[in-house]
């Protein structure tokens, strides 16, 4: 059975870190919808004032962030002692797990600067594991080339071609999609998983209802996915198992009950939160964010 539209979001101008102006595609609000997706934010803009005070050190718990350029530098570091720039093309999958601290700073580019961050929850058992961080360059993510579309594969398996990142905590798909005008993109979908769309440009169907660029198309269930587009489009297609779980969120770090939450906050302003004994302090408050 194909999948019907459940709900359609515009994305939302908000402000985040040290005064970045971007667009929140859902978030807080909407996680009993998204789960085990907790967030998804575009950012982009021409305009280095609404990007370039960037993200200093803050921590993160409980989750995992996902972060994917379109075009321009973001330079990374983090308490585990990871450097680099994101550029464009590349992911940045970032376990928080039992915690860490990092910065994400924007590079001043000419033009657009763009890209994504998604959220992906941790289940209970795994909310403490080990933190990691894997960057993942653009020649590494894999691509299945059809006449007139092209899937990019951040992350799952479409027909044997498989996303860099094949030790996911959760497993998730996250694809990169374009289509020529006249195509279709068909994807099987296991019933009672979560599934979702966003249209970076251009606009396309699902059944005959039109989704056009910036907004977010929420499936119902079913256990196939289709869209069609008249004259081109672009989309992330993402999808995954529900946790099912009660989630307490504070700010950067998501947890499953108030008494953990709290205890995380505690542990940050004692400097116990970094658990390899490394002391790496925020660069403001975060408590509960």
């Amino acid at each position: 059975m194909k999948r019907a539209i459940k709900q359609v979001l515009k994305n939302k101008v908000t402000m985040e870190g040290a005064g970045v102006r971007l667009k929140r595609v859902f978030g807080y609000n909407e996680v009993p919808l998204f789960d085990p997706f907790l967030l998804l934010d575009h950012f982009g803009s021409e305009d280095p004032e609404d990007y370039i005070k960037g993200f200093p050190w803050h921590p993160h718990r409980g989750i995992e962030t996902v972060t994917y350029m379109l075009s321009g530098e973001v330079e990374h570091g983090d308490s585990l002692g990871n450097k680099g720039v994101i550029r464009s093309g590349d992911i940045q999958w970032m376990t928080a797990g039992s915690g860490i601290i990092h910065q994400e700073m924007p590079k001043e580019c000419l033009g657009l600067m763009q890209g994504f961050q998604l959220w992906v929850n941790l289940p209970a058992k795994k909310k403490m594991i080990v933190p990691r961080y894997r960057g993942i360059t653009k020649h590494q993510i894999p691509s299945l080339k059809r006449e007139g579309a092209e899937i990019k594969v951040i992350a799952g398996k479409i027909e044997g071609v498989e996303g860099p990142v094949q030790d996911l905590v959760v497993n998730v798909e996250y694809f990169d999609v374009t289509l020529a005008a006249g195509k279709t993109f068909e994807r099987s979908s296991e019933r009672g998983s979560v599934a979702f769309l966003y249209v970076i440009e251009g606009s396309g169907y699902v059944e005959d209802k039109l989704i056009e660029s910036e907004h977010c198309a929420l499936f119902g269930d079913g256990d196939t996915v289709g869209v069609r587009t008249r004259d081109g489009i672009r989309f992330l297609f993402v999808q995954g198992k529900p946790l099912g779980e009660p989630v307490a969120w504070g700010g950067p770090i998501v947890m499953n009950t108030e008494e953990e939450l709290a205890r995380a906050f505690e542990e940050l302003k004692e400097g116990k939160f970094i658990k390899d004994g490394r002391a790496v302090k925020p660069s403001r408050d975060f408590y509960r964010g």
